[in-house]
């Protein structure tokens, strides 16, 4: 129930407020001195404050100044007899939600409540939302490669250097771009993110730098691209090795011209964007078979990053999974569980392809499918081996032609998939489709990305 507070000298007021609010519901205390009203709301938990001008000791003006300096989450609503201009500027100047004259219409009363009181449940939540991201945005360890990262990331965040981060699928890449983000003083404005693989060639230009209305068919509008969406803040290619050789050439134009044209236009736009890259790939190599530009591998790579495989942090696990256990129990408000020395020890000796990302789906897998405060080894063997879908499976005599070939098809990929690492550009180069044919299969069963970042 929400609580509102009334700070008015005269006890009529404050009675007559009492009966129209309590008649809706809501939870009511008022006070006639403005210093007594002031100490109520330090000690309690109001949404709203309905505040008179003029009182004795301190007028409204003083006690709306004195509640904008605690910083508290709510709305204050000034009322008063003098109405005039001035004042009602005044009092949005202060911070006050609103200003209603006396005496008081009942429906404007409750209209003007109603609006600040989802203004403050907009900013709680909002408020909790960045609290979980920028939870589960946080780079877990104590290994020396990892501390080794953090440094980098603590002096390139403070420039505006461009930072080329290497590494395998769900190594934390994309953890690496957003902390250098977060860290820098771009950080109030947009990351905006774009996943070069996953977008098909004819479109990743339209992406990158929007297209004018009647480009090309199925241009039915003007659109804003990543580069303009990214004015002022930092653009994040994801994936940068699977970019197409024509959009590679546009970027390396808009890096060294701070400009970008539509597709479609011909109007040059400035743009002020930090730019940082991730790759799986060794671009070196790539360049070696001409499916990169040279030119533009040393402007993205001023400062490399590279994030080490799990593989290689084992000792960062136990933090790491004592990590996603306390945000997948508390992001499903399940009791906080325990994993015993030896299923720790069991983790610490897996191959661990598909890195941080897939011990973090594997702690999520047993914590829901294993109802036990203490988790011990033989718990969670048939859940992190799991038994392969066998080829009696899928010649099911009930099986109809067409089920028979897409469960085929889903085997296979997934043979394909673990095979590559979730290698998503190498499983597509090797099964002779594109990329984005790929990723439709994948949505099309179902079948989760363990490599995304």
């Amino acid at each position: 129930m929400s609580k509102i507070l009334v700070i008015d000298d005269e006890r009529e007021i404050c009675e007559s407020i009492k009966m129209i609010l309590e008649y809706e519901d809501y939870q009511f205390d008022s006070s006639t001195d403005s210093i007594e009203g002031l100490e109520k709301i330090g000690s309690g938990d109001f949404d709203v404050v309905l505040l008179d001008i003029q009182m004795p000791n301190l007028n409204g003006f003083e006690v709306l100044n004195k509640i904008k300096e605690k910083n508290l989450e709510l709305n204050v609503i000034m009322i008063s007899a003098f109405s005039s201009l001035e004042n009602a500027v005044k009092a949005t100047k202060l911070g006050a939600f609103d200003f209603i004259e006396k005496p008081i219409d009942r429906e404007k009363l409750l209209l003007s409540i109603r609006n600040a009181l989802n203004q403050i449940k907009l900013l709680k939540e909002n408020k909790e939302l960045k609290k979980s991201v920028s939870a589960s945005d946080v780079i877990i360890g104590n290994s020396s490669s990892i501390k080794n990262v953090l440094e980098i990331i603590s002096i390139v965040s403070q420039t505006d250097v461009r930072v080329l981060i290497t590494g395998e699928n769900g190594t934390g890449k994309e953890l690496v771009a957003r902390e250098i983000h977060k860290r820098s003083t771009r950080n109030p404005e947009k990351f905006v993110e774009v996943n070069c693989a996953a977008i098909p060639n004819e479109l990743i230009e339209s992406e990158l730098f929007g297209h004018e209305k009647g480009s090309f068919t199925g241009a039915v509008q003007q659109r804003i691209g990543k580069f303009e969406l990214a004015d002022k803040g930092t653009l994040f290619l994801d994936e940068i090795g699977d970019m197409s050789l024509q959009a590679q050439a546009k970027v390396l134009r808009a890096i060294e011209d701070s400009r970008i044209e539509r597709v479609g236009g011909n109007k040059k736009i400035n743009v002020d964007v930090r730019i940082l890259t991730a790759t799986n790939k060794n671009l070196k190599e790539e360049i070696e078979k001409g499916n990169f530009r040279e030119d533009l591998y040393h402007r993205l790579n001023v400062i490399p990053i590279y994030v080490p495989p799990l593989r290689e942090r084992i000792d960062d696990i136990p933090l790491l999974v004592d990590y996603f256990t306390k945000d997948i129990c508390s992001k499903y408000k399940i009791q906080p569980v325990n994993f015993k020395p030896q299923v720790i020890k069991m983790l610490q000796s897996m191959e661990w392809r598909g890195n941080v990302r897939e011990l973090r789906n594997i702690i999520e897998r047993i914590i829901i499918m294993v109802p036990k405060k203490d988790i011990e080894e033989n718990d969670i063997t048939s859940l992190i081996f799991p038994q392969k879908t066998s080829v009696d499976d899928i010649l099911n005599i009930n099986n109809s032609f067409q089920d028979f070939k897409e469960k085929a098809e889903k085997v296979f990929i997934l043979k394909q998939l673990e095979a590559n690492g979730w290698n998503i550009s190498k499983t597509a180069e090797l099964l002779d489709i594109q990329r984005s044919h790929l990723y439709a299969k994948m949505k099309k069963y179902n079948i989760e990305n363990k490599g995304k970042e």
